[in-house]
């Protein structure tokens, strides 16, 4: 069975963590995903030494941080503060990804509203040429301050390369790859190596994997017909420091 991916993480009801620097290969980085509807509508925790990212895949939630109430509908993103109680609650259903990262600094509770993105150029842009173009929207990125979070949402077309020409960036940043809104029969390809691509691990990914990043090129494809659609996520390994979306080294068999 494979260490880098990670199924099925879309299934579950409540709050889950399914990958954490205990039980994988990321250094500073967790990831999990807060489900909640009618039946199960409230979770509580408290993110203890931990920043935190959400992200509204769907439906809509409030978000208490402390004394703070935050509302999130689909796109919306927030920053949490490291040792502050959250509560998570909705009238019908949310799906939030929900990543965290180790921190020493203090850094302050951010919303940030899908609005303010998608009218950023910084933010928001089409990337590629005909057959990689994809949507990007950072999310918490220079426009939040933060300690090792960098967090964003890919869209292909469909059938077309992402994360191309193929780059990586391990000396600076891990990574966690989450895959959402394929339904069946939706899959891509992910691809990750680091001595040549003949030589590429290749994982088959659906709606709900996740694919961990501690190192590697890591191009990916979908199937003509379908999207790919990933939530993105890094931590860097010096905080604030190595905080920086786009610096990569491009692999220059394909520059």
């Amino acid at each position: 069975m494979s260490k880098r991916l990670i199924s099925g993480t879309a299934v579950l009801k409540g709050r889950n963590i399914f990958i954490s620097p205990s039980n994988s290969s990321m250094r500073e980085m967790s990831y999990g995903r807060i489900r909640l509807d009618d039946k199960e509508s409230r979770v509580s925790f408290i993110n203890d030494g931990q920043e935190t990212g959400l992200v509204c895949l769907s439906g809509a939630a409030t978000v208490t941080v402390g004394e703070e109430r935050f509302e999130l509908k689909t796109r919306d993103a927030l920053y949490i503060s490291k040792g502050l109680p959250v509560t998570v609650q909705t009238v019908s259903e949310v799906d939030l990804v929900e990543c965290s990262a180790v921190v020493d600094g203090e850094y302050p509770v951010q919303f940030v509203p899908y609005s303010s993105v998608k009218a950023n150029e910084k933010l928001h842009f089409v990337a590629g040429n005909e057959s990689s173009k994809r949507e990007i929207n950072i999310m918490l990125g220079t426009n939040v301050k933060a300690g090792r979070l960098v967090v964003g949402v890919t869209s292909s077309l469909p059938g077309n390369w992402t994360s191309w020409p193929p780059h990586e960036h391990a000396a600076m940043l891990e990574e966690i790859y989450v895959f959402f809104d394929m339904p069946e029969p939706a899959f891509g390809l992910q691809l990750v190596y680091t001595d040549g691509i003949s030589a590429a691990e290749v994982e088959v990914v659906r709606d709900g994997d996740a694919v961990l990043l501690p190192e590697g090129y890591h191009p990916n494809v979908a199937i003509p017909g379908s999207e790919l659609n990933f939530v993105w996520m890094m931590a860097a390994h010096r905080e604030v420091v190595d905080r920086q979306w786009g610096v990569v080294t491009v692999d220059a068999r394909f520059a």
